[in-house]
């Protein structure tokens, strides 16, 4: 029973494996960049284009309810970091200047030339204020949807490493467990209407991040419901898993890269932050005023953290804002 157990799991997971590459092709195309082979979801027309840049585990997926509607009036590209979504696994550190880099790389090599509104959603937000940085020429503007505060997390205490260390290691459990087809098979009873059975692996394997992963799951479904079984297709897969450990391990690098990142002066910025939720910034405003002098800030009062998905007309308003703006003058 120990050797046939994870036998038959192993095997039913590759099987999985490939029933869902059948069934849930890429919505666009993958593109090899920096040693990565990247997922682009590219729509609509226009210049500039509109880039979206999903949070630390999530993938082009999160931006389900507002793609669609930036594309009527621009282009706009999302994309998979690497190991997430449609993307192959990778191995490089997950800081924001090297992704912001691959990025950069990846839009030019797939045919999504600038200049570029960058959206970022939480840890998402760090990137495109380092692509920002890096590439100013090429940026119209940022819109930054509950960004992650990296000040906050700087210098990094003993207890704060110790909670990137333990979600690594709980990553990298659910990473052995998706290769033996546990999180496959709990994710179809799920599917199935059947709870219990999910709920107590869950528990089992999370511990104290139980509550964080029934939270996310929360959010998964306030996305259409025919979105659902790809984003369980995409969670069965251990590279999930694998990528959201490595964004975690290189997160205290991530926070010391950008916990002393200089304002933008030159590039225009919306801020949209949660109105409502565990963790409300206590001071906005203030904060608004540290990322720039070009900041315009837009409480929303009926969002969690993930705006995106409870308004996402608010992020659709904020393009449309910065594409109003008239040309900088050189």
């Amino acid at each position: 029973m120990l050797v046939a157990l994870p036998a038959l799991g192993f095997l039913y997971q590759r099987w999985g494996t490939r029933r869902d590459a059948r069934r849930f092709p890429p919505r666009g195309g993958l593109y090899p960049v920096a040693g990565e082979l990247l997922h682009v979801h590219a729509t609509g027309s226009g210049s500039p284009t509109v880039v979206l840049e999903a949070g630390i585990s999530a993938s082009s997926l999160s931006w389900t309810l507002v793609q669609p509607a930036i594309a009527s009036f621009a282009r706009v590209v999302s994309y998979d970091r690497a190991g997430l979504g449609w993307s192959a696994p990778g191995a490089a550190p997950c800081t924001p200047a090297r992704l912001a880099a691959t990025l950069h790389a990846l839009l030019q090599g797939s045919g999504n030339p600038g200049p570029y509104i960058l959206v970022g959603h939480s840890f998402g937000a760090l990137i495109v204020r380092a692509f920002a940085a890096a590439f100013p020429a090429e940026t119209t503007g940022l819109v930054l949807v509950d960004p992650f505060r990296p000040e906050e997390w700087w210098p990094v205490t003993d207890g704060q490493r110790g909670m990137m260390r333990h979600g690594a290691r709980l990553a990298r459990r659910g990473r052995r467990l998706a290769t033996l087809g546990v999180v496959r098979g709990a994710l179809a009873l799920l599917a199935g209407g059947r709870h219990l059975v999910p709920r107590l692996l869950n528990r089992l394997s999370a511990g104290g991040g139980a509550g964080i992963a029934e939270r996310l799951t929360g959010e998964i479904r306030k996305l259409p419901r025919e979105d659902w079984p790809v984003i369980a297709a995409h969670w069965s897969q251990p590279k999930a898993f694998q990528a959201m450990a490595q964004h975690l391990e290189s997160l205290p690098a991530s926070v010391a890269e950008m916990a002393a990142a200089a304002p933008l002066d030159g590039v225009p910025i919306q801020l949209l932050m949660a109105g409502r939720g565990r963790d409300l910034h206590p001071a906005p405003a203030a904060y608004a005023a540290r990322l720039g002098p070009q900041v315009v800030l837009t409480v929303a009062h009926g969002s969690g953290h993930w705006i995106q998905l409870d308004q996402p007309e608010l992020v659709v308003d904020a393009v449309r804002a910065l594409m109003s703006r008239p040309p900088t003058p050189l």
